[in-house]
Order: structure tokens, then sequence, then C-alpha cells
């Protein structure tokens, strides 16, 4: 009868029950910021970057911001259409089309920033919405959410995909406009209708001080103090989003 060394047994379990190695051997953690002006606004590092390095550290992660101010979704889904029922309100005005444009732009930067890069998760944050309530569009705002996170998926060649969503403020709240509490609902059952998703209230951060001093109530933009808390509510999420996938 052949004996085993107990110590090769104990070697072969602790080789079988150890869990994986996580941060830059398991690769880095790459975050991808987009959307109009009130993603524009912000400065991830003030806030959203630090919360991220003291969770993963400073060397795992990879921060991609491209955001462009007033601009609908159909500049980044490239598939994106008006809905059936879409009258102008002026006789010469024409249907608005999809580009698609500022996604190739964003993409570029990400496939830079990931090249010689072992990556170990992607989280999309998206602050975007305005414009479309503006324009009413909110009809086929959920649709075309849906479109361009299916967009970078395959962009990315990730199906896993982490999505946070900056949900419309109440600046249209109240007012009759009946678009962007559409896009509002359409922002929450997105994020709230996949285990990859997620969303933040920003409700609360239309209110106060911006930069100059002047005071702010229920703004289309955010406070500074706003702007800051954003950035904390959106790695929050993003970091939640990370830790329950493992």
């Amino acid at each position: 009868m052949t004996l085993i060394n107990p110590l090769l047994i104990l070697v072969m379990v602790g080789f079988v029950l150890s869990p994986p190695l996580r941060g830059a051997d398991s690769g880095k953690h790459l975050f991808i910021l987009s959307g109009q002006s009130n993603m524009h606004a912000l400065d991830p590092s003030q806030t959203f970057t630090p919360a991220l390095a003291k969770e993963f550290g400073e060397a795992n992660i990879i921060v991609v911001k491209n955001a462009v101010s007033g601009q609908p979704i159909r500049r980044w889904y490239k598939d994106w259409k008006p809905a059936k029922n879409w009258v102008p309100e002026k006789p010469e005005e024409k249907p608005p089309v999809a580009t698609g444009d500022l996604n190739d732009v964003l993409m570029k930067e990400v496939n830079k920033a990931m090249q010689g890069q072992r990556i170990q998760s992607v989280t999309f944050i998206w602050m975007q919405g305005e414009s479309d309530a503006l324009q009413k569009h909110g009809e086929v705002y959920g649709e075309s959410l849906k479109g361009l996170v299916a967009q970078l998926q395959k962009d990315l060649g990730r199906p896993d995909l982490n999505v946070v969503i900056g949900r419309l403020s109440d600046f249209g709240v109240g007012r009759n406009m009946p678009h962007w509490l559409m896009v509002r609902q359409a922002q929450v059952e997105f994020s709230e209708s996949g285990p990859h998703r997620a969303w933040v209230d920003t409700d609360d951060l239309n209110d106060g001080k911006i930069s100059n001093g002047q005071k702010i109530i229920n703004d289309l933009h955010y406070s500074e103090e706003g702007y800051k808390l954003l950035g904390e509510r959106f790695a929050r999420k993003a970091i939640n989003l990370i830790t329950k996938s493992r």
C-alpha cells in the first residue's frame, strides 16, 4: 500500500481551495465615463478616482472620461431611430438621424487606454438624457439605452459589462415636461432589469452654489458640491457591482 505524504495532501487542498489572486495579477478595473454636460462638468479626480483607488489600489484602475455637453444619445448609439409617431415642430424640419460619432471618439480613447493591459472588469458610467428629454425623444430613450449598452458590450467584447446610470434630476419634474419623466423612468427601469446595472439619484445635487458663488435651485446642472457627491455615488455603485460579481 502506497502512503501519501500528509504535507502533499495539504498542499493539494490548499491549491484547490485558495481564492484566485486579485489586484494587478488578475488585471485592472476599467471605468468609462461618458455623457453630456453633467458628466462633462464632473471632475473624476476629486471624489470618483480616489474612492476607486482606495478600494482597488491606484495601480489597479484605469479611468477614461469623454463627455460632450448638449448632445443626444443618437451621437453615441448608431442604430437610434425616432418614435414612429414623431412629428416635426416646423414643416421644414427633417427627422433626426443617428451618427454614433461620439461613440467612435470614446472607443478610440478606451482602446488606447486598454492597450497592453489585462482588464479584469469594465464599468460604464453614463450621465446623459437631458437633450433627449428637451428634444422630446423620451418615448424611445429606453430602447436607445439598451441598444447603446449592447453596442458597447460588442465593441468591448464584454457581455459582463457593468453599467451605472445617473438618473436625470428633478429639474423637469412639475414643469409639464412629460419626456423628462419618460427618460427618468426609462433609466431606472433599465438599471433595475439586470444584475450588472445600477443607478444613482441626482435630485439633491442641483441646489447650492456653483464655482462662481452663484446660488442655484433645482437647476439643469449641479452645484459644486453636487458634482463631488455625484462622483462619490458613481464610485460606490461601481464598487458594489464589481465586488458583487466576484
